[in-house]
């Protein structure tokens, strides 16, 4: 099946179109229900209350229902497996376990086999079923999966003890000082920029995506556009070509957590200044300044990656301020042989040892980094 075919489909998960689905009333559970395929799973008829909904629509929903209406289980129903469906499979699981809310995400597919099962629960769901399941399986494990995921919430205090953490008076003092001052001179660049950007090729000014800092709290992440307007469309043609799956190229796409491309052929000619400069990075300041971000710190991650470290030791790294510049920035920024271990790492290693004073080396140390060795 053809690239085009396969992005078509995953395209249907941004309709605007929620509707309920005609049902028997059987099973009495509300089931938010997401697919990129044309006819609807007829197994679903059995439950009392299924809404078809858009994946923006079930972010939202997520975030903003009560315990009372919650919905007991979201049902991602498809046989697209490629890099769009794992990266909202991502974005899902992440906004579920920042819930307070047991739902349980069960993928619906023909298309898994043992490998793919293990990565789709890896990346967020909590189990997958054919497309012809047993209603009345569903029923009972839908049941299951939420006291099962209630008392893993119970005895996971760790997560809980990461968003208690504060950025320092010094810190956030300095903070404030720094980034109000270089919004206020560099402001006729910002227009500068601003105008090429707008020249060069259609689309905003400033691109802005959910990003998870600080004590997995998500947050509108600002950066000048530096690619063509839709670029993240084009992530499942470019997979192979991720800077962190070098050397294990065959599992590229299921082992990677982080995600770059050396020479992204998406960069305009512009935004491949931008960013060989960092430029691109100076809408943070105001990122800084509404207090989402800290000048120094951990780089806040995109919320599919985000998602893939919340587990052991590698969730330390969210215990320090996220941060423009830090310490993987100053040590490996650029260089190709940096891998997944050695950036987390690095991010540990700052999350247990910051200081304002080592605030301050870095980022002096940030300058003579910021023309870097390769363009990634």
């Amino acid at each position: 099946m053809s690239n085009n075919i396969m992005n078509a489909n995953n395209h249907l998960l941004n309709s605007n179109e929620n509707f309920l689905i005609e049902t028997d009333k059987v099973f009495k559970k509300r089931l938010l229900y997401i697919t990129n395929e044309a006819i609807d799973e007829p197994n679903l008829g059995m439950f009392a209350n299924v809404e078809k909904v858009n994946f923006a629509f079930l972010l939202e929903e997520i975030n903003q229902c009560s315990s009372s209406n919650a919905p007991d289980a979201i049902i991602f129903h498809t046989n697209y497996l490629d890099h769009i469906f794992f990266k909202n499979l991502s974005t899902l699981g992440f906004t579920v376990r920042s819930s307070a809310h047991h739902i349980p995400i069960i993928v619906v597919s023909n298309e898994v086999d043992t490998e793919v099962k293990k990565k789709i629960l890896r990346v967020g769901a909590d189990d997958c079923f054919p497309v012809d399941f047993n209603a009345e399986k569903l029923n009972y494990w839908i049941d299951f999966l939420k006291l099962f995921k209630k008392l893993t919430q119970e005895d996971n205090t760790s997560k809980n003890n990461f968003s208690n953490y504060k950025i320092g008076s010094t810190k956030r003092v300095f903070d404030i000082l720094v980034s109000g001052s270089l919004l206020l001179l560099l402001s006729p660049l910002f227009l500068i920029i601003a105008l090429i950007i707008k020249i060069e090729s259609r689309g905003p000014v400033f691109y802005v995506s959910k990003r998870s800092g600080v004590g997995y709290k998500v947050f509108n992440f600002l950066k000048f556009r530096s690619m063509a307007d839709g670029a993240d469309k084009e992530l499942s043609k470019l997979s192979h070509l991720n800077q962190y799956g070098q050397g294990n190229q065959k599992n590229n796409e299921v082992n990677s957590v982080f995600f770059k491309i050396k020479d992204d052929p998406r960069i305009t000619r512009f935004g491949k200044f931008l960013r060989d400069t960092s430029l691109d990075e100076l809408p943070q300041l105001i990122n800084v300044v509404k207090g989402d971000m800290s000048i120094v710190g951990n780089r806040p991650l995109p919320l599919y990656e985000a998602q893939q470290l919340t587990k052991d030791q590698c969730a330390l790294r969210f215990m320090a301020a996220a941060g423009i510049t830090g310490l993987w920035q100053v040590t490996k920024r650029g260089k190709s042989e940096m891998s997944e271990e050695e950036r987390i790492s690095l991010d540990i290693e700052y999350a247990k040892s910051n200081s304002f004073k080592s605030d301050l080396k870095l980022l002096l140390k940030t300058f003579p980094a910021l023309l870097q060795e390769e363009r990634v």
